[in-house]
């Protein structure tokens, strides 16, 4: 019997079309890039083309069928009545194939994902193994060189540390921001050369297991002028206001403005412009979300990143992130590597 099935029959009003790969992966190992898995009262069933059928035929616990490439067109022909689809998922033009046959498609919305958010010993342990890869990693970059290289250059290194260190992948494309770049939360590494007297900002984790990490350090190149280190005393403190305020029942956005708080107090009110974090796990970005437009109220097993920064505009920006198990009574810091202000040469 899969527990996670168990789980999702409890929630469903009608049988659900499962149909985002990651979901699927979740609840049944079996990963595909077109597939569809049918849960009902009794049964599950798995569809997909005949690329993935040899691996399809060997998952345990659910009925497979072979369908046509165009799967969603396939669906609407073989299945009638009244149907759950991820409507998060399914675009528009999905939707009307998929009513086009004898089937009734009933929106329905995180129903796999709100399982997903609460981790299990297994996929804590591989979260785990990821931060514990991701701490090797950034305590290797303090030893890089940073001045003269350009973002680009030194992301690309970042990735071959993680290669040694063991990943299986990064989790995301790296961002190594510099001096103004820093300054834009959500930055790619540019051909930019990184110079002295300036910040950076590291944003880099790992898969292990199919679980990710998801870290971020800020850096400096020598001497800054005082309201950055102002500014990173803030980050920190900022943070840690948001450790002191997770635990299970507690709301995402009343997490989120604890940390607010300490930032808006000062004279860098506004210049923390995105959420305080968000959930981590087969994806870097799932529930729970910890923001100023969260609607999740935090369980134990979640894990999230706490990540508040200061972006000063065309000069500077610091961001400092952990990922954490939440817990009843707090949470679990499962990253190891060092918050102090780090210069680098």
């Amino acid at each position: 019997m899969n527990p996670r099935i168990e789980r999702l029959r409890e929630s469903l009003e009608e049988p659900l079309l499962v149909t985002n790969p990651t979901n699927i992966l979740y609840l049944f190992g079996f990963k595909s890039s077109n597939a569809a898995l049918l849960v009902g009262e009794d049964r599950a069933r798995l569809f997909t083309d005949f690329r993935y059928s040899e691996a399809a035929r060997a998952v345990e616990g659910v009925e497979f069928e072979e369908t046509k490439r165009a799967l969603l067109s396939d669906l609407a022909g073989r299945l009638s009545g009244r149907i759950g689809f991820e409507a998060d998922f399914v675009s528009f033009a999905g939707y009307e194939t998929l009513r086009s046959g004898s089937m009734e498609p009933v929106p329905r919305r995180g129903l796999v994902e709100r399982l997903r958010a609460v981790k299990d010993d297994d996929e804590l342990g591989a979260i785990k193994r990821a931060c514990e890869i991701t701490d090797r990693v950034f305590e290797r970059l303090t030893e890089e060189r940073f001045v003269g290289r350009s973002e680009r250059d030194l992301a690309w290194t970042i990735e071959q540390l993680f290669h040694d260190e063991g990943a299986e992948t990064v989790a995301f494309e790296t961002i190594v921001a510099s001096g103004p770049n820093s300054a834009r939360p959500h930055g790619r590494a540019t051909d930019r050369q990184i110079s002295r007297g300036e910040t950076v900002i590291v944003d880099t984790g790992c898969v292990v297991g199919g679980y990710a990490s998801d870290y971020t350090r800020t850096f400096t190149t020598g001497f800054v002028e005082g309201p950055i280190k102002e500014a990173y005393a803030l980050v920190l403190a900022a943070q840690q206001a948001g450790f002191d305020a997770l635990r299970a029942g507690v709301r995402g956005i009343d997490a989120d403005a604890a940390a607010r708080r300490v930032v808006d107090g000062t004279a860098f009110a506004g210049m923390f412009g995105h959420g305080l974090g968000h959930g981590l796990g087969l994806e870097v970005h799932e529930a729970p979300r910890l923001s100023t437009e969260s609607t999740d109220t935090l369980a134990a097993g979640n894990v999230v990143t706490v990540e508040p920064g200061i972006y000063l505009e065309g000069r500077a920006g610091i961001r400092i992130e952990d990922n954490v198990v939440v817990t009843d009574d707090g949470v679990r810091n499962l990253t190891g590597f060092r918050k102090d202000l780090i210069t680098v040469g």
